[in-house]
């Protein structure tokens, strides 16, 4: 039996299911999942490997339109992605309808010369009659190599979709140890998971303006001791992160603690800061400390 390997990169509008798609299919949660836009902001692998196979798939940024120097650099991320890629999953909305974004992105895609499969995500939602017009519609946009509906959530046509996907791979090695799962080492994870926690408790004035460092770790065979920075860009985020009394930092505190000792299996005592830094999304030597760029892209 001849093993076969490839890239994925999985790509899409902001809130199309991405993340919960590549979680679904490793079996373990390594991309942060929220229902705002534009939680994913790093091109995050999740490694599946098989007896057979391993598919490497790559998480891409919701590509939107940019607002400041992090989001340029997001979107540079997610186009890297799909001209590197062996197969692109553009994974759609099926309860949203094709909208100026998507046809930027449809472009993109024409550009690659890439097999990209359609991936009609939250079917679980429509009714058959509204999905067959659904697909009909994207049908007549573009020449897709295979056209599946699914529900990342519900897992509903994953295995089928894996099965067509290894067809598309070439005979190749295997590019990580098998018991690797995630190309991100476990600061990052931590430090997302943490994110995710200010994201889900926050309203609109807060999430896209934060940045997570982990700036201690400690560890003994039975706890973990952590200290983390929540960056911010104004002061009147920081009040709102902090909450009276200190309520809302320490509920982000006690629901990141809980996510972090069922990810290691051990106690986690987390100490959390919050620090404005003024307009650090549109400093390229923040999104460089905070991870976001490359020192290759800086001067790009």
């Amino acid at each position: 039996m001849n093993y076969k390997s490839g890239f994925i990169a999985i790509i899409g509008r902001p809130n199309a299911g991405k993340s919960t798609l590549l979680n679904t299919l490793l079996h373990e949660k390594i991309a942060i999942t929220t229902p705002k836009a534009q939680t994913t902001r790093n091109n995050i692998s999740g490694i599946l490997t098989r007896s057979d196979a391993q598919f490497v798939f790559t998480d891409t940024p919701g590509i939107h339109k940019p607002k400041h120097e992090l989001g340029k650099t997001l979107n540079k991320n997610a186009y890297t992605a799909i001209a590197e890629a062996d197969v692109n999953f553009w994974v759609v909305d099926a309860t949203q309808p094709f909208g100026t974004g998507d046809e930027f992105l449809l472009e993109k895609v024409r550009q690659s010369h890439i097999p990209c499969f359609l991936i009609l995500n939250k079917i679980d939602l429509l009714e058959k009659e509204k999905l067959i017009l659904t697909l009909q519609k994207w049908q007549s946009k573009y020449d897709f190599a295979e056209i599946f509906p699914i529900s990342a959530l519900t897992q509903n046509n994953l295995d089928e979709l894996l099965e067509v996907t290894k067809t598309y791979l070439d005979e190749g090695p295997k590019y990580f140890p098998d018991e690797m799962i995630s190309d991100h080492g476990e600061q990052f994870q931590i430090a997302e998971i943490i994110r995710e926690k200010v994201l889900t408790k926050t309203n609109e004035e807060v999430p896209h303006s934060v940045a997570v460092v982990i700036e201690k770790r400690d560890e003994t065979p039975s706890c973990m001791y952590l200290q983390a920075l929540i960056v911010v860009e104004r002061a009147s985020q920081k009040a709102i992160l902090i909450g009276k009394q200190g309520s809302m930092i320490r509920n982000i505190r006690l629901a990141a603690q809980k996510d972090l000792k069922a990810k290691f299996n051990k106690k986690v005592e987390l100490e959390l800061y919050v620090r404005v830094e003024k307009n650090w999304r549109n400093r390229s030597n923040k999104l460089q400390q905070f991870g976001y760029l490359e020192l290759d892209d800086k001067d790009e």
